[in-house]
């Protein structure tokens, strides 16, 4: 299928649930909410004609002039050979979206990625923790209003370090 039979199926199975539909973008996709993503990332993996059975990526961004975050499923069908991607955006004060790691096993780690780096919570997620961070850590490093720390435990931070005062560090 083309990018925009794909969304126009969406579309059609779950007309309100797309907020904006871009299948001739560079990037095709549409745009959807926590609300709706559930659906519709059983819809897009169990329908035949779209079959999307591997998740290859979770992205998160931050759109923190909008106060949104949002994750970026890259979603491919072995059997059609196609690629589509679903936006799915939430409120960057209380941010969760339902997990979709029983869809696609991959989504596991990246949900606790987005989870680790963004804060973003996977509701329904088996074991939603951090993954890179330390379980103390504080904040989400990949927000743009992220103040990153001077010292993590007596650790300095790098962000601060003046190397032209520390001529015993190696350059």
């Amino acid at each position: 299928m083309k990018p925009t039979d794909i969304a126009k199926r969406i579309s059609d199975q779950y007309p309100n649930a797309v907020t904006e539909s871009l299948p001739e973008d560079k990037h095709p996709r549409i745009h959807t909410t926590a609300q709706h993503w559930r659906d519709l990332a059983q819809f897009m993996r169990d329908d035949a004609d779209l079959a999307f059975d591997w998740l290859s990526c979770i992205s998160a961004v931050d759109y923190v002039a909008d106060n949104k975050l949002c994750a970026v499923y890259e979603l491919y069908a072995m059997k059609h050979g196609h690629w589509f991607a679903v936006k799915v955006y939430t409120d960057r004060d209380n941010p969760a979206i339902p997990s979709v790691m029983d869809l696609w096993s991959a989504a596991d780690w990246h949900e606790r990625e987005a989870y680790d780096m963004m804060g973003i919570k996977f509701e329904g997620h088996a074991d939603l923790r951090r993954i890179l961070l330390p379980e103390d850590w504080e904040g989400y490093p990949l927000r743009k209003d992220y103040k990153f720390p001077r010292q993590y435990h007596g650790i300095p931070g790098t962000t601060e370090l003046d190397w032209q005062q520390k001529p015993d560090y190696p350059i």
